[in-house]
């Protein structure tokens, strides 16, 4: 599979570094003055600075919770996705959604967990005990 790429808002970019380099460990990719590129677990994304589009995203109803509905992240394998979580719980980033299993026993059952970046960008971070799951339709079941 061949990396996506994808171009966001933020309002520090040195905020964003410590954030996405320091926390989450992102390698470096290229740099300017009003952009920063990050290796995102495979794939790559760039920071730019923009900090009037740094809106608080809407929210739609999924499985119990208030997802924010614009918003991106990463599918991990299980052990680094528990990793990641503890690593959040014994920081000073605060859960938008804790993490939790989410469409228990249903196609689809995934762990998952939101956090926000510091310009307020909503990210997910899920996994699945068995990753066929991914993209496996599961149309026919209740997700609300």
């Amino acid at each position: 599979m061949r990396p996506f790429h994808l171009a966001f808002p933020v309002k520090d970019l040195s905020e964003t570094k410590l954030f996405y380099h320091g926390f989450l460990g992102c390698n470096m990719g290229r740099t300017h003055e009003k952009w920063l590129d990050f290796d995102f677990f495979g794939n790559q994304i760039t920071a730019h600075l923009k900090p009037e589009e740094c809106l608080q995203a809407e929210t739609n109803g999924v499985d119990g919770d208030q997802v924010p509905v614009r918003h991106f992240g990463a599918v991990l394998a299980w052990d680094d996705w528990e990793k990641l979580a503890e690593r959040v719980k014994n920081a000073s980033y605060e859960f938008i959604i804790a993490p939790k299993i989410r469409f228990k026993g249903k196609t689809g059952e995934q762990g998952t967990f939101f956090l926000e970046d510091p310009s307020g960008n909503a990210l997910e971070f899920k996994t699945f005990k068995n990753e066929e799951m991914l993209f496996r339709n599961g149309i026919d079941d209740d997700y609300s």
